[in-house]
């Protein structure tokens, strides 16, 4: 129990040292941080089911994660070559579209929840 212990203890460490470095260089995380912490807003404040609200933010924090991801690819493909290559281009490519699904997912989700109020 001990070993799973300490093991958890190192996982949230290294976890949040990524968390804390992509906010730092990455943009497009703080905007996403920031569009989140709207959108939890809104959804906690409007007359939502509970399951709405789960919904809402559960896909927020997807994008989140998707975000992390597109994130981890690209600074793996710069370091691995800096030369323009077709397919780390598209693997770039991939990650960012991989975002975009996501945030689609949840402007959907807002969009059937409010049309669901009206």
């Amino acid at each position: 129990m001990l070993y799973f212990l300490q093991r958890l203890k190192m996982r949230l460490i290294w976890s949040w040292s990524g968390l804390a470095a992509t906010w730092r260089s990455e943009h497009s995380f703080r905007t996403w941080v920031w569009a989140n912490a709207v959108s939890a807003t809104l959804a906690l404040w409007l007359p939502l089911t509970t399951a709405e609200r789960a919904l809402i933010l559960a896909l927020g924090v997807l994008v989140l994660a998707a975000e992390l991801i597109n994130t981890a690819i690209e600074h793996t493909v710069d370091y691995i070559s800096t030369e323009q290559n077709d397919l780390a281009g598209r693997a770039k490519d991939a990650g960012s579209a991989g975002v975009a699904i996501t945030a689609i997912a949840a402007g959907v989700a807002w969009v059937v929840i409010l049309l669901g109020l009206w």
